[in-house]
């Protein structure tokens, strides 16, 4: 097979008119041609970290629309459906992974539960890090949310560390706001990369001691705005990544998009390709990434590197995509789940007043970080929401032991009727719920019960749902259906009010613990900095 394309050669650091020949899934030959082309062919492109579970879909679904988009590859953290099934979910998406060309490269979650203040459906311990370290498509393990217990020398956290040191595995980091000393001791400890960075003097404080940054733009948290200038300063230093993607962003576009913005803003071109293809590719060790014969054949043909409308995808020399049309199919995944939760009434959720001050949740719009509020508007001995001042109520219910709700406020999100809940909620994907009323509230939470996980909203007699029937968390269907469907009741939400961008994406990070400050999970407030649970009122 021979494609004839301007070739952007991301080696030599030049485009030209070439002849790319193709055998037994390599590149053989590239020859420099006389031809004139209007179509341009790049390396495909990778994602350097994502939670495939965030897509609601499984890897196969996510397969079919990712490579349409000119993703050939993916760093892949599972912890999502570690949490939920421990082991056996990082091997479901193992298997899962392996009925689609795509190419996923899975990280051994490192902090299954990610704290001691959530119920969570596993535990994924130091032993078991050393058997997912020894699989082959295990290629490094996964972010290291729990740095208070690299700073603090917890025993098992640096357990985890060293088995992957010893089996010659990068670390991933996640450590939002650590600077100075604390900062310092992370990084001596091995760990590599970090996503979590939103300005650029915590992105440039991180690479001066050797991390490198992975500029995030997903659904919820979106630092490529603020982070994008680090490419020209640090060209080799930068991968790009969506973190979490959900599905109604997927069917719209994946990395290519981000390409596409920095080629057309003037970005260098070489560097913008190379950080989702080489870089990433270096960095975990992947025989991807790169052009030049020898290599996998694992390409993608664009319109304009400026527009990055894919027009053919190939791994390993297969055609997978062809102008409109996936060319490989996906049958569907086996069941798996770990669900024991039973139906809310009001009054498991009823709060009476024991101060007039009551500790309250700040959520910003396309920021995972919150903030801590002291609300002294409580009006009678019962605390309700307030759509008048913002103030709604947000529940959350264990899933797995069945124990009673923890109830708490938040604001910032405006809305001003009705209730969502949903069972993906980072990352013990527990049942969330953030409503106006408690009867809402309840039969949105109740709705989520039925199905054994989804979404959900309610708002009266009105009851939209979208059942995720893969551990609570993923559909097996395809994603432009999960997309429309998640659409349809993300719209609804935002109908009622809801003033952020993406309604169930923002839920779902109410209940992570370690993005500050303050959270919520199933046994109750919990703020970062002291890194405890906090009592409800002040």
């Amino acid at each position: 097979m021979i494609i004839k394309s301007n070739l952007i050669d991301t080696l030599s650091r030049t485009v030209y008119p070439s002849l790319v020949e193709v055998r037994n899934g390599k590149i053989f030959r590239i020859s420099v041609d006389n031809g004139s082309y209007g179509t341009y062919l790049l390396p495909g492109l990778i994602d350097s970290h994502i939670h495939i579970e965030s897509s609601m879909c499984t890897p196969g679904a996510f397969a079919v629309a990712a490579v349409s988009r000119g993703t050939t590859s993916v760093i892949s953290d599972p912890h999502e459906i570690g949490n939920v099934l421990g082991i056996k979910g990082v091997e479901f998406m193992i298997d899962d992974s392996k009925n689609v060309p795509l190419k996923f490269f899975f990280g051994a979650p490192s902090c299954v539960p990610a704290t001691d203040y959530e119920t969570s459906g596993a535990s994924i311990d130091a032993e078991d890090i050393k058997c997912l370290l020894e699989k082959p498509e295990i290629k490094y393990l996964s972010e290291l949310m729990n740095f208070p217990g690299v700073i603090n020398n917890n025993r098992e956290v640096w357990e985890k560390i060293d088995i992957a040191h010893k089996a010659g595995k990068p670390i991933d980091g996640h450590a939002p706001g650590l600077k100075g000393e604390d900062l310092r001791k992370y990084v001596t400890a091995g760990i590599s990369t970090d996503h979590e960075c939103s300005t650029l003097e915590e992105a440039e404080e991180k690479i001066s001691l050797g991390m490198k940054i992975q500029i995030r733009e997903g659904s919820a948290a979106r630092n490529f705005d603020a982070l994008k200038t680090l490419l020209r300063k640090y060209p080799t230093k930068v991968m790009l990544c969506s973190d979490d993607l959900h599905p109604e962003m997927l069917v719209k576009g994946h990395i290519n998009l981000l390409v596409a913005r920095l080629v057309s803003e003037g970005f260098d071109l070489f560097d913008t390709i190379k950080s989702c293809t080489y870089n990433p590719a270096l960095h975990y060790g992947l025989n991807t990434g790169i052009i030049k014969p020898g290599m996998p054949a694992d390409f993608i043909i664009v319109d304009d590197p400026g527009k990055m409308n894919v027009l053919e995808t190939y791994i390993e020399g297969e055609k997978v995509f062809d102008r409109g049309k996936v060319l490989f199919e996906y049958g569907g995944a086996s069941p798996a789940n770990r669900f024991n939760s039973s139906k809310l009434s009001e009054e498991d959720i009823k709060t009476v007043a024991l101060t007039d001050k009551l500790r309250v949740i700040r959520a910003f719009n396309g920021q995972l970080y919150t903030g801590e509020e002291i609300d002294s508007t409580i009006l009678g001995e019962e605390v309700k929401p307030n759509t008048s001042v913002d103030l709604l109520k947000i529940v959350v219910k264990d899933r797995y032991k069945n124990s009673a709700p923890s109830v708490g406020y938040i604001r910032g999100f405006g809305l001003k009727n009705g209730a969502f809940a949903s069972s993906v909620s980072h990352d013990s994907h527990n049942i969330v719920c953030i409503g106006t009323n408690d009867e809402d509230i309840v039969a949105a939470i109740n709705s989520i019960v039925e199905m054994k996980g989804g979404l959900a909203f309610a708002n009266g007699k009105e009851i939209n749902s979208l059942p995720l029937s893969i551990g609570g968390i993923m559909s097996d269907r395809p994603v432009a259906e999960v997309a429309e469907k998640y659409q349809k009741i993300s719209d609804r939400v935002k109908a009622c009010g809801w003033e952020m961008d993406a309604p169930f994406m923002s839920l779902s990070f109410m209940a992570l613990l370690v993005i500050p400050e303050l959270k919520i999970s199933d046994k109750g407030l919990f703020k970062l900095s002291s890194f405890s649970c906090v009592p409800l009122f002040q």
